[in-house]
């Protein structure tokens, strides 16, 4: 079984949305959806869809990783998913997942694309399917072995921002077979409608520079917010 896990804080009309929508992903029955929800969040999302089996985890702490780990605990899949609650995966989404693993992988991630067309984003776009400097951020959708995650320790829990390309960093270093499933989730735009392409870009740039430096994570999340119009709140 694959364990499908979604961080959310105030999201529920993109939970609604992606729940509907993994409930007819092929091969949807060989899974299980569980909401991450963050403690200070009063929003009743316990049936956001009808047929669809969602278990909703109201987390004991705040931020992505905490929420992450916490969900990754109760889930009864020995693949665990992670995928944000603004990313579409493609109709094939779990049957790439289960291929990906039986090819001898411990783990993946996926290209993306974004759910509005220009030059500047295909751009981005087209190295999500490459190898790269920005290679294990959560739009790619982190899935894993649950025993290989449980011994990586899972996220983080004091990073909080970019705790998953500090996961990443530990995958590597300890030569976890990983690859990139090249069929595109479908990515929300909005950070590029609300900031300019090279805003954004350059802060991202920075942002993984400083990480990569050893810059704390508490200045990371303070900068990020201060250089993009689109605040961080995991």
């Amino acid at each position: 079984m694959i364990s499908i896990i979604i961080p959310a804080h105030k999201e529920k009309p993109n939970l609604i949305q992606l729940v509907s929508y993994l409930g007819n992903v092929e091969n949807a029955s060989a899974s299980e959806i569980i909401i991450a929800q963050s403690p200070d969040c009063c929003e009743d999302i316990a049936n956001l869809a009808n047929g669809t089996s969602v278990s909703v985890v109201k987390c004991e702490k705040k931020g992505r990783a905490c929420q992450m780990n916490e969900a990754a605990k109760q889930a009864k899949g020995e693949i665990l998913a992670f995928l944000h609650a603004d990313v579409k995966p493609p109709k094939a989404f779990l049957n790439n997942i289960k291929n990906t693993i039986e090819d001898g992988f411990d783990a993946g991630f996926f290209s993306y694309k974004f759910d509005r067309d220009s030059f500047w984003l295909r751009i981005n776009s087209f190295f999500t399917a490459k190898d790269g400097l920005f290679t294990g951020g959560g739009d790619q959708c982190l899935f894993i072995r649950k025993s290989v995650f449980t011994a990586l320790g899972g996220f983080d829990e004091k990073q909080v921002l970019m705790e998953d390309f500090e996961f990443f960093k530990r995958m590597k270093k300890s030569k976890i077979p990983y690859t990139i499933v090249k069929n595109d989730l479908v990515v929300s735009a909005r950070k590029y409608e609300s900031n300019s392409y090279l805003r954004v870009n350059l802060s991202n740039l920075l942002l993984v520079i400083l990480f990569k430096l050893g810059y704390p994570s508490e200045k990371l999340k303070f900068l990020h917010n201060k250089l993009l119009r689109t605040p961080y709140n995991g």
